[in-house]
């Protein structure tokens, strides 16, 4: 069942954020369903988050999305060569967002592997922000995509991952957030070998 309109609407982004663990994200693209058990997170919380791009209100044509409803994605590259896929959380005008950081693949894996570009199945196909949105075949083009359609979702298939089965860290590559580059509001599935590497 596709996540309600009411899950991504709720106000506490990083309980979002950890509740996202174990849920499922799919892409219908190009014809071509691909996806898999979200198995890392972070929560970024809007206005007085020092990491997050809409830090003291920044409003810009990357970061305009965020201040939209929850439910929406918020698609942004870095590096020149990365894509990254957020879910924008919240009430509108908030900018509280999940970054996806890894899933577990469990559907169209050899579509992923050629998208990938890599000899076989292994942990790199999908365990990292930009790597997991290569394989689902997430671009900039889906910026601003309604998370309740049929190109990008997320569906609860009733997987519940226990407490003592998460582990919470600092958000990784966020040192200029100061003080709140030490907030644990990355979430990890322990043992899940699907997880990104990053310390």
């Amino acid at each position: 069942m596709k996540l309600p309109k009411e899950f991504y609407l709720q106000p506490n982004v990083v309980q979002i954020s950890r509740d996202l663990l174990g849920k499922f994200l799919y892409t219908h693209i190009d014809g071509i369903l691909t996806g898999g058990m979200i198995v890392e997170t972070e929560a970024y919380s809007g206005e007085n988050d020092k990491a997050c791009h809409a830090h003291l209100g920044r409003r810009t044509n990357r970061t305009e999305i965020m201040y939209a409803e929850g439910g929406v994605a918020y698609v942004y590259l870095i590096y020149g060569i990365y894509n990254l896929f957020n879910i924008i959380t919240n009430e509108k005008d908030k900018a509280d967002a999940v970054l996806i950081r890894a899933i577990e693949p469990t559907e169209g894996l050899k579509e992923m592997q050629l998208r990938r570009n890599l000899p076989k199945i292994q942990p790199n196909l999908t365990a990292g922000p930009g790597l997991l949105t290569q394989a689902l075949g997430i671009s900039l083009k889906h910026y601003g995509a309604d998370l309740h359609g049929n190109l990008i979702w997320v569906e609860d298939q009733g997987i519940v991952i226990p407490d003592n089965e998460v582990i919470e860290t600092p958000r990784v590559g966020v040192a200029y957030a100061e003080d709140h580059a030490l907030l644990p509001w990355r979430f990890r599935v322990k043992d899940s070998k699907w997880t990104s590497k990053a310390k």
